[in-house]
């Protein structure tokens, strides 16, 4: 799997005229060689050149955490007292145009710039990002299970089988996350969970509000899973859930969030454009009243990256093609009274839309 993903990198670098690749902190060293680097002020550094041996600089202290693969990179190890942007400078010779990791330290990037003052730099992802937003068939299998783990958990919490009355958020976010490491999660990402006039804010972070009887509670959970070659795939699922009986206008807002959010499912389809995607379920919201109230995109890509490529946004003409991954997620937000979203991930595949995200999509309403 690295070798082959090693050689459409390198056919990409030779088409937009990259004589090295350098990544560092993030998801797309795990991609590439299988190594995730932990974010430590030494340096750990993927060189890939367009022709030649791939090395991994990484610190001596951390070499016993890295499986080698063999055709795939070699190992340099570096000492305490080495000095590592040197070692990098020489194992990136004379190339003259670099593509750098887009999460690298910014300090690494103003010291190499310091030792090649010729150097064109580029963005790495401009190389890297074509490839890894298709998903090929076992990335999807991937995709899937861990979209199915999240899954459970929501259904436990559509059903009540998660309190929430008279305990804090932060209280359901940490047993949301709990709940996702135990189906099997390595990784807990986020878990938003926005009670009442909170859940108007997109990204809420839970606190020490009490959940009381009579208002909404907005849950976005996500966490990451590894596969088998110990690569780690996203989750990301959101659904709203009522306690008692609610009211009129919030019924109206879901019905067409509902609604609206089906429509861009359904227009998840190869071939059309990721705007497209957007003005589907963003024209519905504002013909129905709520346009000033859907206040960020539809979706984001996923894989590797709880956002990543393709963006579900306007102004993005790029079209869907086959194993394409993204959330399909619209928003209705009121301020200072509620907020309501509901989320899917959803695959672009020759033969429709394929939904991973399958917990019922309707307001659950519970009794309290």
């Amino acid at each position: 799997m690295f070798s082959q993903r090693m050689e459409r990198l390198r056919a990409q670098m030779a088409e937009q005229q990259v004589d090295v690749l350098l990544l560092s902190v993030g998801a797309e060293l795990p991609y590439f060689c299988g190594y995730e680097a932990m974010p430590l002020p030494r340096l750990t550094m993927l060189v890939v050149p367009c022709e030649g041996d791939a090395r991994l600089i990484v610190p001596r202290l951390e070499a016993p955490r890295v499986v080698e693969r063999t055709g795939v990179f070699e190992v340099v190890a570096w000492d305490e007292t080495d000095d590592p942007i040197e070692l990098a400078r020489s194992l990136i010779g004379s190339a003259s145009v670099i593509a750098v990791g887009d999460r690298m330290w910014a300090g690494f990037l103003v010291d190499l710039a310091r030792l090649l003052p010729r150097v064109e730099f580029r963005r790495a992802s401009e190389v890297t990002s074509p490839l890894r937003s298709v998903k090929d068939a076992a990335e999807v299998e991937s995709l899937r299970a861990a979209a199915a783990a999240a899954d459970r958990v929501t259904v436990d919490l559509r059903s009540g089988n998660i309190e929430l009355v008279g305990r804090t958020e932060a209280e359901v976010s940490a047993e949301l996350g709990r709940r996702l490491l135990a189906e099997g999660h390595q990784r807990v990402n986020f878990a938003i969970v926005a009670a009442g006039e909170n859940a108007a804010s997109p990204h809420h972070e839970a606190g020490e509000r009490v959940i009381k009887p009579g208002e909404v509670v907005l849950c976005d959970i996500g966490g990451t899973m590894m596969d088998a070659d110990g690569v780690g795939y996203c989750s990301d699922i959101t659904r709203c859930v009522h306690l008692g009986e609610p009211p009129a206008d919030l019924v109206e807002a879901y019905d067409v969030l509902f609604e609206a959010q089906a429509a861009q499912v359904a227009a998840s389809v190869v071939g059309n454009s990721c705007e497209s995607v957007d003005r589907v379920g963003r024209g519905m919201i504002a013909e129905a009243g709520f346009g000033d109230n859907f206040i960020h995109r539809t979706g984001h890509g996923i894989g590797t990256e709880a956002h990543e490529d393709p963006y579900i946004v306007e102004g993005n003409t790029q079209e869907l093609r086959p194993g394409h991954a993204f959330s399909v997620e619209p928003g209705i937000y009121i301020p200072g009274k509620w907020g309501l979203r509901l989320e899917d991930i959803v695959v672009a595949a020759t033969d429709g839309p394929d939904n991973l995200t399958t917990t019922d999509h309707r307001l659950a309403v519970l009794d309290v």
